[in-house]
């Protein structure tokens, strides 16, 4: 994966799967732009590579997305890759309008602010690809967080509606949804998880599926089955365990 006129921005990588795929990205010698809310962490990983990484503190509910990212992508010298890492959800047994509201706000405006964004940038510049990291949950909805399931099932679905609409349009884009299942981060919480996996582990084979431009790939691969039962079980059925 040695690229190092390569240059990613990853939104979300102070801890897990994005701070993973940042060092692995560094690692390999592309230039990596990070961001996130707590520039601490941030810090901690440009001090690491100091030569190859760059950061942007920010939040994606904020008002300035698109000036904070433009602000990286100069101080980064470009952008070749952008992978929408950010990420919230919180299980309860209410419904909580302030965690409704961030989950939204999270995984649906910023994400198409900042994607949308993307696309007409990469567009100018004749080549990009976009990644974003939904989940197995945007299959169905899921009685335990009804907001998160839903808005990873919007990130799902504007990506591939994305990925046709490039196709059609001769647009030079390469589209990647990942979806990962259970991997070992804060929002991972609660009974019954099973095939947890290290966010080393899930890192790698999403960088794995961008570097061979997969449209879409489960995380780990044994979720793909998962996901086909999902898919096809009767709601008669779902709904007694979603």
């Amino acid at each position: 994966m040695a690229a190092t006129n390569k240059k990613v921005i990853i939104i979300g990588a102070s801890s897990g799967m994005g701070r993973e795929m940042a060092m692995g990205y560094a690692a390999a010698g592309w230039r990596v732009g990070i961001t996130g809310r707590r520039g601490v962490l941030l810090q901690e990983l440009a001090d690491r590579f100091p030569a190859q990484v760059r950061i942007q503190v920010f939040d994606v509910t904020g008002p300035d997305n698109i000036a904070q990212l433009e602000q990286l992508i100069a101080a980064l010298g470009g952008m070749d890759l952008l992978i929408y890492n950010s990420g919230y959800g919180e299980p309860a047994d209410t419904i909580d309008p302030v965690i409704e509201r961030q989950t939204t706000q999270v995984n649906v405006n910023g994400f198409a602010e900042i994607v949308a964004y993307a696309v007409n940038y990469f567009i100018r510049q004749g080549h990009g690809h976009i990644a974003a990291t939904s989940s197995v949950a945007a299959l169905r909805g899921n009685s335990f967080a009804p907001a998160y399931s839903a808005s990873k099932a919007y990130m799902s679905t504007y990506m591939e509606g994305l990925y046709m609409k490039a196709k059609r349009m001769g647009w030079p884009l390469t589209i990647t949804d990942l979806r990962p299942g259970f991997v070992a981060t804060k929002m991972a919480r609660g009974n019954g998880r099973f095939w947890v996996a290290p966010p080393e582990k899930a890192a790698a084979q999403m960088m794995r599926a961008i570097s061979k431009k997969r449209f879409r790939v489960y995380i780990t691969r044994r979720w793909w089955l998962v996901a086909q039962l999902v898919r096809w079980l009767p709601g008669f059925i779902y709904h007694r365990i979603g």
